[in-house]
């Protein structure tokens, strides 16, 4: 078949039946197809990432290799490569696993003594048997080059970041699972991933494995586990930001109004200072009367100073919210566990695709992360705001730059985008 870009094979598609596509890129994919637009076909190829299946004991002996394991294929009557795009993956299972590379990759690292066909998505509607030679290659290449802008934001592998994206097929749209896995989407929109992928893959064991161990020196099933847990009980947050956070909201509940910041700061240092007298004091325990570890004067200043430090920048990134529209006028944030619970939602699956748990422990923690956060939070917009307001003083220091804005977006896409779950699944 004559497509403009070389000859490409692919399965008749005369009397086709309506197909749902697993998401947009399959989508698109199939459209293009049955147009027999070619240059389209391609340009989404460019701009994803193409998954290969390989063993267990190969990617993890050679991180650094990719290993091809070719298969017949009757259409063709000849050896074909298959890769697949991320709407097609199978449920993760610990063997084999899958590695991500883009068509750009395939065009260079192919060799003659590999398959003539590289093979998308067989046995799907959207398939397609792409031939190797090196002028086919080479137009493989083009495309890539036409798609380097859009792929610069992401820095790996597709160029959606900051976009709403979903498994329409394959994934909860509705339900507990769903809702938990809703908790983790200011970070999925931000990363321009598949916000409702219960089936994770990520973008590929390597890449998951890679990102657990430099973010969380995760390594192993153990350490995994403990940063799960960890998360899912909020024991990651700061203890810091949940006691003036705490005194704040316990003197609104007295005072009934607004809580000026003076008086928020002098409250929080009376009771620091009493809970610093308080811990040097003697206790009756099992093991006898024991005395807790005595303050110096100087370090209780210290801890004094650094809450009242700690109340101006909540009490400044809070302003900031309101002017930007994540906090009414008048509202203040309770608690930053959202910080810990959206993460515990994204740990869940960041683990199964680094194949450090099973998909059915992922799918439980999940269902935790979103339970907890039910528990601590009104609505998915106070969530919202804990959560961003949790990142920020993790990671900000009050510049406002990425690490504020790229939340904004996300927080905007998933509170005015018709299709986003926290307007389609209800909190309580």
């Amino acid at each position: 078949m004559s497509t403009g870009e070389g000859s490409v094979s692919v399965s008749p598609p005369a009397m086709a039946p309506p197909w749902t596509a697993p998401s947009e890129i399959e989508r698109r994919l199939y459209e293009a197809k049955m147009r027999g637009d070619w240059p389209a076909f391609f340009d989404v190829l460019a701009g994803t990432d193409l998954f290969l299946a390989v063993s267990r004991r190969q990617a993890d002996s050679a991180p650094d290799s990719v290993f091809f394991t070719p298969y017949w294929n009757p259409q063709t009557n000849t050896q074909c490569l298959a890769v697949f795009t991320e709407g097609m993956l199978p449920v993760p299972v610990p063997d084999p696993v899958f590695v991500s590379r883009s068509l750009e990759w395939y065009g260079r690292a192919w060799q003659d003594a590999d398959p003539p066909f590289l093979a998308v998505n067989p046995g799907s509607p959207c398939e397609a048997f792409l031939p190797t030679t090196p002028a086919h290659r080479a137009v493989w290449r083009q495309h890539h080059e036409r798609a380097r802008s859009a792929l610069g934001a992401c820095g790996h592998g597709h160029a959606h970041c900051g976009r709403l994206r979903a498994l329409h097929v394959g994934g909860p749209l509705h339900g507990p699972v769903a809702h938990g896995l809703a908790c983790a989407a200011l970070l999925f929109v931000k990363n321009g991933e598949l916000w409702n992928a219960m089936a994770y893959h990520g973008s590929g064991y390597h890449h998951e494995r890679y990102r657990l161990e430099k973010f969380w020196d995760v390594t192993s099933r153990e350490s995994w586990y403990r940063a799960q847990e960890q998360l899912l009980n909020a024991d990651m947050v700061s203890d810091v930001w949940q006691f003036v956070l705490g005194v704040r909201h316990a003197l609104a509940r007295d005072f009934a109004g607004a809580v000026t910041v003076e008086h928020w700061r002098e409250s929080a240092e009376r009771v620091l200072r009493r809970r610093i007298e308080e811990a040097g004091e003697a206790r009756i325990t099992p093991e006898g009367v024991t005395r807790g570890r005595v303050v110096s004067a100087a370090e209780a200043e210290s801890q004094v100073a650094g809450v009242r430090r700690m109340i101006g920048r909540i009490a400044r990134y809070e302003a900031r919210f309101r002017a930007d529209g994540l906090l009414p006028e008048g509202a203040y944030i309770r608690t930053t566990e959202a910080w810990d619970y959206g993460r515990a939602s994204g740990m869940a699956r960041w683990g199964l695709g680094a194949r450090f748990c099973t998909l059915e422990e992922a799918e439980r923690a999940v269902i935790r992360a979103g339970r907890a956060a039910q528990s601590a939070y009104r609505s998915w917009e106070d969530f919202s705001a804990g959560f961003i307001l949790g990142r920020c003083l993790h990671f900000d220091e009050e510049e406002f730059g990425s690490w504020y804005q790229e939340m904004v977006d996300a927080h905007r896409v998933l509170t005015t985008d018709p299709a986003s779950p926290w307007l389609n699944i209800p909190w309580k």
